[in-house]
């Protein structure tokens, strides 16, 4: 009956040292901090303290023990509490190593170690009573338990704890060394190795999770310093520290890949101040000396001069630092690589300029056009119809060259949109090669096929249901002359063709239009079958 309870008390103290750990720590739990290994002493402490009070119980009610009751429970407790602080702690780093195994030469190295250790630990056995005994031990296993764990994962230390506890528990059984000496009284023995195994268990476990904080402080410290620089080079942004006393500087890591140096060999203050651009240099070394206690900062844009032949615009932000003398002694502070803000800024200044050009020709177009509609127009509702009409065929040109970001306009498209309103697959027919027209010779094409449409609707074959409209285009180049564009307009069964006596303005804009703006020709015909009209412009677009 004794045995069952002994056992009870056993698997209850396992039990309740689990609970404990997994209650205060989560189930992933590992010796690599200081907190952990002084949950697990705790853990320890409680759970054997409970254990020895059942364990007492069973020595005083089964087997008639005539010993005090708390010596029993102190030697149950001490003897539990040992066991879990050496045992418990390879059982637990061997599951931290299954989720996580050590690296190769981790591995390697301690294991090595270990081996060294058990070496040493048989030579201890072996060493005679005395002084010697006491002493060599102690020098030969402390720098190996030192190595093991500053170098080595904390289920390196609780492998050696083991060996180290297992070889003190081996010399106190067997009278062997220091702890077998006869004139000692067994009790002190056992006292001494349990001091012993008690300090060298919690020396190496303490060690071994200070060192592995250390490494995880470490990793973190890294790994935070690498998504720095990440972000730093990804926003163009280095970080710079110069010493005004000795005129070093120090640059984070992305600084060489950025102004384009070798990243093996760096730069100095002077070879960086030697790449500013020779315009901007003055101020910039101006604005540097100039930093005093009452305005410790500055702020500058300059050019610089890359080594791989590029330049680049970086803008400078800096604070000084002084001393007790209001003399700097220190420059801290960001440079930003700010080329592609630069260039930005000049094509939307480009895109400014050309839109205010644009606009300004844009209205000059519709003023002469209000002009002489008015003066052709014989009433205010036909003055209003007809320019309505004008300005929307120029707003349709528009549309389609910012439907192309005004890079220029297929002239299938235009052609099409122009005789959009009254274009059917019976009356029209268009064909060509592939053109593009530049927005220039757009905008003047589009006017003069509006005028061509608004007479052939008014006048010519868009007026009889017979009638017929036919746009051909080709291109061409003479004698390695610039490329043309040709435009053929035909009309066919309409009405028969007289040739006013005076040109309106709407023949004046075919006629005039495109020889004064682009440099091209116009043949207008009214031939009594039908007008026709041949267009010549010269065109760089594919």
């Amino acid at each position: 009956m004794g045995a069952i309870v002994f056992a009870v008390c056993n698997a209850g103290e396992a039990l309740l040292a689990g609970w404990l750990i997994q209650r205060y720590f989560g189930p992933a739990f590992s010796l690599d901090r200081l907190s952990h290994v002084l949950g697990l002493l705790g853990a320890a402490t409680v759970a054997a303290a409970i254990s020895g009070v059942g364990g007492t119980a069973g020595f005083l009610y089964f087997h008639s023990s005539t010993a005090p009751i708390l010596a029993t429970w102190q030697h149950w407790f001490a003897s539990d509490a040992l066991g879990i602080l050496t045992v418990a702690p390879v059982m637990i780093e061997l599951a931290s190593a299954a989720r996580e195994p050590p690296r190769r030469s981790e591995l390697v190295e301690g294991i090595v170690a270990l081996v060294a250790l058990g070496w040493v630990s048989g030579f201890v056995i072996l060493l005679p009573q005395g002084h010697w005994g006491i002493i060599v031990p102690i020098a030969a296993l402390f720098p190996l338990l030192l190595w093991i764990s500053a170098r080595c994962r904390p289920i390196f230390a609780a492998a050696a704890a083991f060996i180290i506890a297992f070889t003190l528990v081996w010399m106190t059984t067997f009278g062997i060394g220091y702890l077998g000496e006869s004139a000692i009284p067994i009790e002190q023995r056992i006292l001494g190795a349990q001091a012993s195994i008690l300090a060298i268990s919690l020396c190496a476990l303490v060690l071994a999770s200070l060192f592995a904080e250390r490494r995880h402080h470490e990793a973190a410290l890294l790994e935070g310093q690498t998504r720095l620089q990440e972000a730093l080079t990804a926003g163009g942004v280095m970080a710079f520290e110069w010493n005004a006393r000795t005129n070093l500087s120090q640059r984070s890591d992305n600084a060489a890949q950025i102004l384009g140096f070798d990243p093996k060999h760096g730069f100095s203050a002077a070879e960086f101040l030697e790449r500013v651009h020779p315009d901007d240099r003055s101020l910039f070394k101006t604005l540097v000396h100039s930093v005093r206690p009452e305005k410790p900062s500055y702020r500058m844009t300059f050019r610089f001069g890359c080594p791989d032949g590029r330049q680049i615009w970086l803008e400078e932000s800096s604070s000084a630092e002084f001393d007790s003398n209001s003399r700097c002694i220190r420059l801290k502070g960001l440079t930003l690589d700010i080329t592609e803000r630069k260039h930005s800024d000049e094509r939307q200044g480009l895109l400014i300029a050309e839109l205010d050009h644009r606009v300004k020709n844009l209205l000059a177009r519709v003023a002469v056009i209000s002009a002489y509609t008015r003066q052709g127009s014989t009433s205010i509702d036909q003055f209003v119809e007809v320019l309505d009409k004008r300005i929307q065929s120029m707003a349709n040109a528009h549309s389609l060259l910012s439907q192309n970001r005004w890079s220029g306009v297929n002239l299938a498209d235009l052609v099409h949109n122009q005789l959009a309103p009254y274009a059917t697959m019976a009356n029209t027919m268009i064909g060509g090669p592939d053109v593009t027209l530049t927005p220039a010779t757009t905008q003047a094409v589009a006017m003069a096929l509006h005028e061509l449409v608004t007479n052939a609707v008014k006048y010519g074959a868009l007026s009889s249901p017979n009638g017929h409209v036919s746009v051909n285009w080709d291109r061409y180049q003479h004698n390695g002359g610039p490329h043309q564009v040709k435009i053929e307009w035909h009309e066919t069964g309409g009405p028969v063709v007289v040739a006013p006596p005076k040109f309106g303005y709407g023949t004046s804009l075919i006629c005039e239009l495109i020889p004064h703006e682009l440099g091209g020709t116009v043949n207008l015909a009214f031939a009594t079958d039908g007008v026709r009209c041949e267009i010549n412009v010269p065109n760089d677009q594919r």
